[in-house]
């Protein structure tokens, strides 16, 4: 191992980390672990936001699988099971950790997914903890993420102070993987109908005619608020809707909240619902807009223009 992988000799007790995916989440998490005193690897897709990164501190690595060579925990953020199999098994990053380096998922994937995946990387010696996330884009950067973890004493044994640095709280929801991707789930059906909710209210109010501002007002004091109604309500008034998390992640998200209650027959009105005008939205050219746009869904209503600059 050459000296420039290695963390400053003050931080030498520390397990050597890599950070795989720089979208909006990945990259605060990144900036956390660099703000928390860690030599930081890091790689995208986007050679470019890798080396905007390390020109504050950290490198950037021409592949995932390079990074994986030099780290004791891999902290994964990227966007979906499928992206998950193809850094781990198709860029040869499982074959690139040594034995007992710690593979910490964050993605949103199926429950049954995630516990196969602790298989198949035990069977090269790999350590994996299922640890989706939770808090949003500013959160990830100021280390104060919620994280719903699953797996074995000896992944968190080496992961820990990763886990305490990226976070403000670190759930520890059973001995092996697919319990924290549970939980992320139901967080997610939570979200996603919330956020529907928030969407047809908002737009039910305009419709009759209530300024859109004395509206969000009224309702942020009131007993009908919601966390998601005060947040993404505020990318409506604000004309924006700049993605910080995506119409589209919707469209997967609430899915994959679907296609884990099918099996057991497991009724869920709300979700099947909210999936449905996420859908629309993003059948509508909105897919790729902020997931407050699904307000966008509703006829005739007059939404609040963008701040001239």
């Amino acid at each position: 191992m050459d000296d420039q992988h290695r963390p400053a000799e003050d931080s030498s007790a520390r397990p050597r980390v890599g950070v795989v995916g720089l979208g909006a989440m990945g990259l605060g998490m990144a900036r956390s672990l660099r703000n928390a005193g860690y030599d930081v690897g890091v790689h995208d897709m986007r050679s470019e936001v890798a080396e905007t990164f390390a020109q504050d501190g950290g490198t950037a690595f021409a592949s995932a699988r390079d990074l994986a060579a030099t780290v004791d925990v891999l902290v994964g953020v990227v966007v979906n099971a499928a992206q998950v199999e193809s850094v781990l098994f198709v860029d040869g990053v499982a074959d690139q950790l040594a034995p007992g380096a710690v593979f910490v998922m964050c993605s949103t994937v199926p429950p049954d997914w995630s516990a196969q995946l602790e298989g198949r990387l035990a069977e090269r010696g790999v350590l994996y903890l299922d640890a989706p996330i939770s808090g949003g884009a500013a959160r990830a950067a100021a280390g104060e993420l919620t994280m719903m973890t699953s797996g074995s004493a000896a992944a968190y044994a080496v992961a820990d102070p990763v886990l305490e640095a990226m976070s403000s709280r670190v759930y520890r929801l059973g001995d092996h993987a697919g319990p924290g991707s549970q939980v992320k789930i139901v967080n997610q059906l939570l979200a996603g109908v919330h956020i529907a909710a928030a969407a047809e209210a908002m737009a039910l109010g305009i419709q009759a005619g209530v300024p859109a501002e004395a509206l969000y007002e009224v309702i942020t004091h009131s007993a009908g608020n919601s966390w998601m109604f005060e947040n993404r309500m505020a990318h409506v008034l604000a004309g924006d809707f700049t993605p910080l998390s995506a119409v589209d992640i919707f469209v997967k998200d609430l899915g994959i909240v679907l296609e884990s209650a099918r099996p057991q027959q497991f009724p869920l009105p709300l979700a099947e619902t909210a999936h449905a005008m996420f859908r629309q939205a993003s059948a509508s050219g909105l897919g790729a807009e902020d997931d407050s746009a699904v307000i966008k869904i509703f006829p005739g209503i007059e939404l609040p223009e963008p701040a001239e600059v």
